[in-house]
């Protein structure tokens, strides 16, 4: 019996540490620092701050609009239901919609696709920006062009 609980302590453990916010915090060193990035969002979201705290972390420097109408950012942007969350950003000409971790922004940046942007749907629980709950969710970093058709640019299989 004692033996089964230290095991899932163990297990506990090592999946707390392995995916805790910091894992969010590496960023791809082949990039300028201080990159640029406009983000638009609620004045009232939480979640989003965190997000941007994540991005200024990473080298980001941060230009945030609060806005109280962000349908009207996410039609100017491409951005549809399916691929929408809680604030969308723009770098270099690419929208970034939802918790996209800054490495993947980097990626977009290096990569350089020919797509509108990435988007992370909905508020996934672990992703950079939504860690407060302490679970964390499977997810994926889609990338999106023009005619609202997206694919997998970066999965997360936490479990």
């Amino acid at each position: 019996m004692l033996y089964r609980v230290l095991i899932v302590l163990i297990s506990n453990i090592i999946a707390s540490s392995a995916f805790s916010a910091g894992v969010w915090d590496k960023s791809i060193a082949d990039l300028p620092q201080n990159q640029k990035i406009t983000v638009y969002r609620s004045p009232t979201c939480s979640c989003c701050g965190l997000w941007l705290e994540h991005l200024t972390k990473n080298g980001f420097e941060v230009n945030d609009i609060k806005t109280t109408d962000m349908q009207t950012v996410k039609q100017k942007y491409g951005v549809n239901g399916e691929l929408a969350s809680c604030h969308t950003a723009v770098v270099e000409g690419y929208v970034v919609e939802g918790h996209v971790p800054a490495a993947d922004i980097r990626k977009l940046l290096q990569e350089k696709p020919s797509v509108i942007g990435i988007s992370v749907p909905k508020m996934p629980h672990g992703t950079p920006g939504m860690e407060m709950s302490g679970r964390k969710e499977p997810f994926s970093v889609v990338s999106f062009d023009k005619d609202g058709e997206s694919q997998s640019f970066t999965d997360y299989l936490f479990y």
